[in-house]
Formats: C-alpha cells, structure tokens, sequence
C-alpha cells in the first residue's frame, strides 16, 4: 500500500511511463533516506534531502521539468546553503539541467528503462536457490554480498546502507540468489502504484547473463503483473534490452565534491 505521504507527490509527475519511472525512484530514495531517520520532501517539482543521505544515495531528484529550469537551479543552490557535508549528488531525471555554474561534475548518464508486463516471461535456471530476504541477518548477508560484487571491497568502517525496517515495507521487495547458504546475486524490487522499480542488481561476472535474467524473473515473481522500471548506464544498456527492456529517456547525476 502506498505511503500517504507519497500522493501528493504523485500529482507533481505526469502519468506517462517515463514519469512513473522517475517518481519510483524518488519514493525508493526516500524509502531509504526514510529508514535512516531523514526522509525528504517535496518542493518545486523535486525531491530534496536536507541532510546528509547515506552512501550513493542524492540529495535531490528533479521529478519534472516543471517548474523549469531557473526554478530547479536555485533550488539546488539554496541546498548547497544547507550546510551537507562532503560530496553530494542531484539526479537531473530528464538530463535538463546546467549545474556546471553551481560546482557540480558529471558523475555519469544513464537512460530510464522499462520492460512492459506483456513481455515473455523468463525462466529460472538449475542449480541455484532464488528467494526473498526476510530476516535482518540475511539482509546484512545481502548487502556484504552487493558491497562485493559491485565496488570488489567492503569497507569495515562504512555505515550500512540497507537497514532491517525496509523488510517490513510489503512495496519493496529484496531478491536474493545462493549459491548454497551463500548469496552470490541480487536486486531490490520497489513497488508504487502503476510500476515497480529495479534497482541496485548486482551478478557475478561468469553467467551474469542468466543470474540477470533470475533477478527480472524474481521481481516479477514479488509483483506480477506491473512493468519494471529502472535506469542503466550505457554499457549496462545491451544486457537489459535483451531482457525485454527499452530505453524511456536520459538522465545525468551531478556530484558536488
């Protein structure tokens, strides 16, 4: 069910699937943020986070290209008066913004996904488990297993990002494949009301291809019936569109250091 709080923000995106793309983002965000003590809010066609988010996660993403451009700016140069420490990002949801002026780089491009439920559906392969995080020992698993895969280390000192009070949200979904008892793929399902979203995927470099395809037939599993929607940067691009994907539109994140 979805979170009272988000309706209103739904009203701020139109109703095509690139909107409801980027609005499953922003509800994940602040899902997140949420689960950490500080959510956000929503101010100028965009969600802001005052505070210091946790680790990969921005403090502000444009959820339409309303009210324009001069509007989102000084937005986000008001947010930089907030005081954030260390780097922080915006995620300029339809790549329309200049932050160069502000001190931002580019941190990366990336294009909005969506794979329609009509789609042929995808098998599960042999010889691995695939199932859904409940407890919050398996979750740590999962995450020291995301840590690893995707930046190679787990610094013993970073906070963890993933914490035990998302598994009591029935809108997000955690998927898990084992190898065994130990976790060796995965992704983190969100659901809102006309999507769910795809986020933080995660595979093993040899058959990536298959645990890939695992972890769409999981997130269809949790929520059938609803197409998926993410993003992915470039090079991520031909692995998705041969899982049913196409490409909705860009999207750039800024990073100020």
């Amino acid at each position: 069910m979805e979170a009272r709080r988000y309706r209103e923000w739904r009203k701020a995106v139109n109703h095509e699937r690139l909107g409801q793309a980027v609005y499953n983002n922003a509800v994940w965000c602040d899902a997140v943020c949420r689960a950490h003590g500080s959510p956000g809010e929503l101010v100028d066609g965009m969600w802001i986070n005052r505070r210091k988010t946790p680790r990969f996660y921005p403090n502000a993403v444009t959820l339409s290209e309303d009210p324009g451009p001069a509007v989102q700016l000084k937005r986000i140069h008001d947010l930089g008066q907030a005081g954030i420490p260390g780097a922080w990002s915006v995620k300029d949801s339809f790549r329309a913004l200049d932050l160069t002026p502000l001190g931002f780089q580019i941190l990366f491009d990336a294009e909005w996904i969506c794979r329609a439920p009509s789609r042929r559906g995808l098998g599960r392969f042999s010889g691995t488990r695939w199932g859904r995080v409940a407890s919050a020992s398996e979750l740590a698993d999962w995450e020291l297993a995301w840590e690893r895969e995707r930046i190679d280390q787990k610094d013993a000192d970073e906070p963890r990002i993933f914490l035990p009070s998302l598994l009591a949200d029935r809108d997000i979904a955690v998927i898990a494949a084992y190898d065994g008892q130990r976790i060796v793929a995965g992704a983190i399902a969100n659901r809102t009301a006309d999507v769910v979203g795809m986020s933080n995927v995660f595979v093993p470099a040899s058959e990536a291809g298959r645990f890939r395809a695992g972890c769409v037939a999981g997130i269809i599993e949790a929520f059938p019936g609803l197409p998926i929607v993410g993003y992915e940067e470039g090079r991520g691009l031909p692995a998705v569109r041969s899982l049913g994907f196409d490409a909705l539109g860009p999207l750039r994140v800024w990073v100020k250091r």
